[in-house]
């Protein structure tokens, strides 16, 4: 696990007026999910309160609630007398989640094309643009989105306008999904495949084709899902 940056706190008087200010909890949570999403944390370790509260210079108490809140987010397990863990997924569980996937984000993508004005794939492409630029700053050895809106699928979710979908996809499941995202997006030529998927995904959806984006999506999501099977299958034979 890599050594953690200390956390500070934030001046006030750079926050939005309006906005709630984060606290220390809030930032060690932010940075623990995506430690935990990226695989800073290995599956199934044991949460080391003592230790992370002396790397991120916190005392116990913001540190359990940021726990108690990525418990929330499903990436760790607390049980009595046992203290936390970080989730690790086995191969049904995983593929639970793609099949979730692959059926809801197809919904997602085929009420986006339907709904999504000119601005929207704009901005699509945008995303597109920039994710393109980190690919080739990994030399096409990584496709890593971060969070929220620099997220191409939270992007296609936002746009089906289904509030209820959007809370399953981007609330209750979304950084267990990123996890498994993870676990595909640096495997060799997957990167540069998703993102010509992504932008097939774009063209159907400026094009007003909910039929063609909903398949173009399973299709894409499906083939995430073998990728992240093989990888599964190989880690298996190498551990036995």
């Amino acid at each position: 696990m890599r050594s953690m940056p200390e956390i500070v706190d934030i001046p006030t008087e750079n926050i939005a007026a309006g906005a709630k200010p984060k606290t220390l909890a809030d930032e060690v949570f932010s940075q623990m999910r995506d430690a935990i999403v990226c695989g800073d944390f290995a599956p199934g370790s044991k949460i080391n309160e003592p230790q992370l509260a002396s790397q991120y210079g916190i005392s116990r108490g913001p540190l359990r609630e940021a726990i108690r809140r990525l418990e929330g987010a499903k990436l760790v397990e607390i049980k009595p007398n046992a203290g936390a863990k970080v989730i690790s997924l086995n191969k049904s569980q995983a593929i639970e989640i793609y099949e979730i996937r692959e059926s809801l984000e197809g919904l997602a993508c085929r009420l986006a094309a339907e709904k999504a004005s000119a601005e929207d794939c704009r901005r699509l492409r945008d995303l597109l643009t920039a994710h393109e630029a980190q690919i080739q700053s990994e030399d096409g050895r990584l496709y890593y989105q971060k969070a929220g809106d620099l997220d191409f699928h939270y992007q296609i979710v936002s746009l089906s306008g289904n509030q209820r979908l959007f809370d399953l996809l981007c609330g209750e499941l979304y950084h267990l999904l990123r996890l498994c995202r993870m676990k595909t997006s640096s495997q060799p030529s997957r990167p540069e495949r998703a993102f010509r998927e992504h932008h097939h995904i774009v063209d159907a959806i400026e094009q007003g084709d909910g039929g063609l984006a909903e398949i173009l999506m399973q299709r894409h999501i499906a083939n995430a899902k073998k990728t992240l099977i093989l990888n599964i299958n190989q880690l298996d034979k190498e551990d036995n």
